[in-house]
């Protein structure tokens, strides 16, 4: 199993990650709809999602593995008087009871493994999911090119890790193909799925695939 490796938010801290995704919007509406009262921001990095969170009024806990980051979470929390529960911890080991949370936003973070990390991942989200509990959830896809063709080394079948310097250096991609979400989702519920392509951003043409995920824990 590949061991977690913390973002070196030294190199990565550009104004995107202080901005949360789209999808975080449409998600708080909907909870909101849902009677969604306690959501866990997994993997907050610089915490763009936990504090949008929390500003819509959501009871918001939050961790990640950088402690830089965290730090800058807890001081954005403070100057937003936002009661906001953050720590640093590592996505296979969460430091929560069992069905904590009514539901978790997941953006970016949990392919940063490998095939046996997903699994050990996806269990701890269960177990502190509450039954019924609702998730966002993004997989990178075996249609990027950085796991097709980008020639980085592959420790499984369905993880390759980025090399070639900048903040995602070392780091393990764990890639999926829409028939494999199935059996790693097996205890949710699966609302819809999105397959989307970031082909071009900031000036560069990209060729980057994930899929989004909508689901009910059903356990």
């Amino acid at each position: 199993m590949a061991v977690s490796k913390a973002w070196d938010w030294g190199q990565g801290a550009a104004p995107i990650w202080l901005t949360p995704s789209e999808e975080s919007y449409c998600c708080a509406q909907k909870w909101k709809e849902q009677g969604v009262r306690s959501v866990l921001d997994f993997g907050c990095g610089l915490g763009r999602h936990t504090v949008y969170f929390a500003e819509q009024g959501f009871q918001v806990s939050a961790f990640g593995l950088s402690e830089e980051g965290v730090a800058h979470l807890k001081k954005w929390a403070e100057d937003e008087s936002l009661p906001i529960d953050a720590c640093v911890a590592d996505m296979m080991r969460l430091p929560y009871p069992d069905n904590r949370f009514d539901a978790a936003y997941l953006y970016h973070v949990i392919s940063h493994t490998d095939s046996n990390g997903i699994r050990a991942i996806l269990s701890e989200l269960t177990r502190v999911l509450r039954p019924g509990g609702r998730v966002f959830l993004t997989l990178c896809s075996k249609e990027s090119r950085s796991y097709r063709d980008a020639g980085y080394p592959k420790l499984d079948e369905n993880t390759v890790v980025k090399t070639g310097g900048g903040p995602e250096d070392g780091i393990p991609h764990f890639y999926v193909s829409l028939d494999e979400i199935f059996p790693l989702l097996a205890d949710y519920e699966i609302e819809r799925i999105r397959h989307t392509n970031d082909c071009y951003s900031g000036g560069s043409r990209l060729d980057s695939w994930h899929y989004f995920i909508s689901a009910i824990l059903t356990k």
